[in-house]
């Protein structure tokens, strides 16, 4: 049960006894007697009232809080809150704090001697010049003001380990399942073909076991399992890393990514708060006086804070893309303003100052190809941010067993200013590679690579990536030496490699442009070029589109006739929302000409549907005019609480296809069995026992199941995050105390939002007494069959609001602290509830 609301003339008398109390009359002490709230009612007792006398109204005790320091969330705890006074000698509400608490939230308390904890496990926050705990009871929330010279400079959204979660022991199942039908008209011959692939997983404690396996059908006789990967791992706190053991890929950072089984530690970034992520500059200056530092990029203010007078230094910028110079602005006490430019621009190996990224790895290559040969390997690789922007980075990589294969690469990452962004490596190569039955001598080749970004934000250029690299004809990566001892010998290996993307902005809209082309030391070469201008004029997207590609072998003798490969595609597309007459619809138009000379035409309606647009649909028709024929495909997925449920039809002149799918993850814990959408890696479990179909905010189709639990499918491991239920619509007979949570998962833990629930009817009772006088105001009402309810308080005229009632139960009703200030009541809920879900009824207190 729960206070909520009473009758307005009970709000009135509230009133009046809230505004009676803040006055400070000459007493030794303020005093309400509730007796002048009863005039009504002769010879009705006393009512102790002491409680709202004080305190700001509220009893002392354990309340589930959102603390905030200095109006940043912190956490969201249990604390215990006692009335105090304070250096006004006034009365309030003063959390229970322990001086380990306080360190664990950042506060500096080796630089606080003084403070100490008391017997019950509390400190005296007076200790702390300047520091208020004001407690909000209608929004339980704790602000606490704390000076910033007593707390430790965290950056922005750092979470400390203490709140990290490594969640309850569960077992996951992701599943997917997908099938077609295939009717081919030329031939009149029907197959099917079904695929699925399951990712079970176990947690225990910290560790997590992980799978992924595969399963292939057709008519044809296929009938396959595969496993693609499995491993067990667990996180590293004090190394800001995971240990994996099994299979795995190693990074890509510096040498290529390579499967592998064996044993890996390697740093996760996942473990920094995003402002200390990626890269960004540190920026330096001085200010004359207590100032505001403003920073812009490209028009946009992305960070503000204030400094004390002397020089500062800001590294905790978030990463903000590829580049776009930093404004710095220094606002003055006085009002005078400094402005200076940071140049910023980035390339992927780029890290922050003082940020090591790192990974070693030991194990043996794997390949899907079963004639792949496998050799036993280790790996290091450690990129480091230096100061000024420049980062060092390099690794070494070799084969165990023999000595197939070595190798070791040096470079360094370069943010330029105003010219750019920089990185440059050489990778020297030591190989025996195999041509049938006979290894060379070891070959020592280099490779050496080049990438640059740069935005020219006067022109509204974005070099992304622009990069080359360059291999003499001894070097070859691992698994180039490796594929030279399968049975399927291929050893190609790359000469040169360009790629280059680049965007500019125009009047109207944006071009952009990519390419990609490499050679091979056999004369062969592979070239991609992309041309695109998109732009989009009132909600109306339109785009035309180029497309190029050539494989080309130039080592062919002269009577060689086989020809070169190469297309080229033109695509026009337009997008256009009918919100007007038909909410959450586009219609779309394709056209894609080909240089055999097929252009196809293809118009088409999309869009989502339902309350939680968890239903989205397609439906397109289409013409060639090289086949001289229609061909069309409707399609719609349904994202569900227990599931994802997709199907499809679609038809040309030759094949006829119906197509159908399900994924779903199953979550097994120690509450039962929970059924969701596809889950990742890291997931929360939502409890809130009883209360079915609630909505989780901001989760598409999640809704609690028919026990009240459902899992929110992907979170963000080691920060927080917030995870609120949707009341709108809830069933009459569910109330949720609370509807908000905070949690912070480790990578692949399962951690459980726990909502507190009051399952039951809601009623206002008038209660009365032997004598038929009401209750007196003010006392309270607690349920002795459920004692977890919440009590409530009587109003005026012995009104009660009560929820979470039972069908039949027995109430006790307290007003003072002897025995003759209390009675039971015995009640029943009528056998038609009352069609609003609110019962009234009239109980004698015995």
């Amino acid at each position: 049960m729960q206070f909520s609301r009473v009758e307005p003339r009970s709000q009135l008398a509230l009133s009046f006894l809230f505004i009676c109390c803040s006055i400070k009359p000459a007493l030794a002490h303020d005093h309400f007697n509730p007796l002048s709230l009863e005039n009504d009612e002769p010879g009705v007792e006393n009512v102790d009232l002491s409680v709202f006398e004080k305190g700001g109204g509220q009893a002392e005790g354990t309340y589930n809080v959102d603390i905030y320091i200095n109006n940043t969330s912190v956490e969201t705890k249990n604390i215990a809150f006692k009335n105090k006074k304070s250096a006004d000698n006034k009365l309030s509400l003063q959390p229970c704090l322990s001086v380990e608490q306080l360190k664990q939230w950042g506060v500096k308390t080796e630089n606080f001697p003084e403070l100490k904890n008391d017997p019950n496990g509390c400190t005296d926050l007076s200790l702390l010049a300047g520091a208020v705990a004001k407690f909000n009871v209608i929004g339980n929330r704790l602000d606490l003001a704390i000076p910033q010279i007593a707390l430790i400079a965290d950056p922005r959204e750092f979470v400390p380990t203490s709140e990290w979660d490594e969640g309850i022991n569960a077992f996951l199942l992701n599943y997917s399942f997908t099938g077609s039908q295939d009717h081919d008209i030329d031939e009149n011959r029907t197959e099917n073909s079904e695929y699925a692939n399951l990712r079970p997983g176990i947690n225990i404690g910290a560790w997590r076991f992980r799978n992924y396996s595969t399963w292939n059908h057709d008519s044809d006789g296929q009938n396959s399992w595969d496993s693609a990967y499995t491993y067990v791992s667990r996180d590293i706190e004090f190394l800001k890393g995971q240990l994996i053991a099994g299979e795995n890929n190693t990074p890509a950072d510096v040498f290529d990514s390579i499967s592998f089984k064996g044993v890996q530690i390697s740093s996760d970034d996942d473990m920094l708060p995003d402002s200390m992520k990626g890269f960004a500059p540190v920026i330096r200056g001085v200010a004359k006086s207590s100032a505001q530092v403003t920073v812009e990029q490209n028009g946009y203010t992305i960070y503000k804070t204030n400094v004390p007078a002397g020089p500062f230094a800001i590294n905790d910028l978030y990463p903000t893309g590829g580049s776009g110079d930093l404004y710095v602005t220094i606002k003055e006490s006085d009002g005078s303003e400094q402005h200076f430019i940071v140049p910023y621009a980035s390339v992927p190996v780029l890290q922050r100052e003082g940020h090591l990224k790192y990974d070693l790895t030991v194990g043996r290559t794997r390949s899907s190809d079963t004639h792949s040969a496998q050799q036993n390997f280790a790996e290091l690789t450690a990129l480091y941010g230096l100061a000024g922007g420049i980062t060092a980075y390099g690794g070494i990589e070799s084969t165990l067993s023999n000595d197939v294969y070595h190798a070791a690469l040096i470079g360094t990452g370069l943010n330029l200013g105003d010219l750019g962004a920089l990185s440059l490596d050489v990778t020297n190569s030591w190989s025996k590679i195999k041509a049938g039955d006979v290894v060379s001598d070891t070959l020592t080749g280099q490779s050496w690579r080049i990438r640059y970004s740069k935005d020219i934000q006067s022109t509204g250029t974005n070099f992304t990536v622009a990069g080359y690299r360059y291999s003499t004809k001894d070097y070859y990566a691992l698994e180039d030496v490796l594929d030279t001892y399968s049975d399927n010998s291929h050893y190609d290996h790359v000469r040169n490699r360009t790629d280059l993307s680049l965007s500019q902005d125009i009047i109207y809209g944006s071009i952009s442009l990519t390419l990609y082309n490499e050679d091979y030391w056999n004369d062969t070469h592979t070239t991609s070029l992309g041309i695109g201008y998109n732009n989009t004029w009132h909600n109306v997207s339109y785009g035309i589109n180029y497309s190029y590609t050539l494989n080309a072998d130039n080592s062919q003798d002269e009577d060689d006739d086989t020809e070169d490969s190469n297309d080229q595609q033109i695509s026009i597309n337009i997008s256009i929302p009918l919100d007007a007459f038909m909410p959450s619809t586009y219609a779309t138009y394709n056209m894609n000409s080909a240089k055999d000379g097929d252009t196809t035409h293809t118009v088409g309606l999309n869009g989502t549907a339902l309350a939680q647009k968890n239903l989205s649909w397609s439906a397109q028709e289409g013409y060639s005019s090289q086949e001289k024929a229609t061909s069309g495909n409707v399609s719609a997925t349904y994202n569900g609480t227990y599931a994802d449920i997709n199907g499809g039809y679609s038809y040309d002149n030759h094949m006829r296809r119906l197509n159908y799918g399900v994924q779903g993850g199953v979550l097994l814990h120690r509450n039962g069995l929970t059924l969701s959408q596809p889950m990742d890696d890291t997931i929360i479990l939502v409890k809130a026992p009883g209360a079915a179909g609630v909505p989780v905010n901001n989760e598409t189709g999640v809704d609690t199941d028919f026990r009240g639990y459902a899992v929110v499918p992907y979170a963000s491991p080691y920060h927080r995050n917030e995870v609120s239920l949707d009341t709108t619509g809830i069933r009459k007979n569910i109330e949720l105390i609370d509807t908000s949570k905070t949690l912070v998962p480790t990578r692949g833990a399962v951690v459980r939002a726990e909502y507190k629930t009051n399952i039951g009817y809601k009623a206002l009772m008038v209660l009365t007494r032997i004598n038929n006088l009401p209750v007196p105001f003010g006392a309270t009402v607690s349920s002795l069959t459920k004692p977890d309810n919440h009590s409530s308080f009587v109003g005026d005229a012995g009104q009660a609001w009560l929820t979470g009632l039972e069908k039949q139960g027995r109430l006790l009703v307290k007003w003072g602290p002897t025995a003759a200030d209390r009675c039971q009541v015995s009640y029943r809920i009528p056998s038609s509830p009352s069609a609003s879900g609110v019962e009234i009824l009239h109980e004698q207190c015995q």
